[in-house]
């Protein structure tokens, strides 16, 4: 293989770091859109749940989609499971630590 091609294992490794980069450009309200979607809610459902506009929920998601490189609602779920921002039925979850009392 010459200098100029990557291996399977290098591209791999270049779309985890893209994916994790990804994660830090994502706003509270993307974060919440994207636990909603992994819930299995429609966008109708999230903007009632939510209490906004459905085409606001279409522009979340629509962002989302482009910020983590995932073209549909299956991959954009597969990306939060394997980058720990959502977890269903206690698998893949991310245990964040207790806050402390004040």
């Amino acid at each position: 293989m010459s200098s100029s091609q990557s291996s399977p294992s290098d591209t791999q490794a270049a779309i985890g770091q893209d994916q994790n980069e990804s994660q830090h450009v994502l706003s509270p309200r993307e974060l919440q859109i994207v636990e909603l979607v992994s819930a299995g809610l429609t966008n109708q459902e999230i903007s009632e749940e939510l209490d906004i506009s459905k085409r606001t929920v279409d522009n979340h998601v629509s962002n989302v989609l482009n910020k983590t490189n995932t073209g549909n609602r299956v991959a954009l779920v597969r990306w939060a499971l394997q980058s720990g921002k959502v977890c269903i039925d206690e698998l893949n979850c991310c245990r964040l630590p207790e806050r402390e009392a004040d």
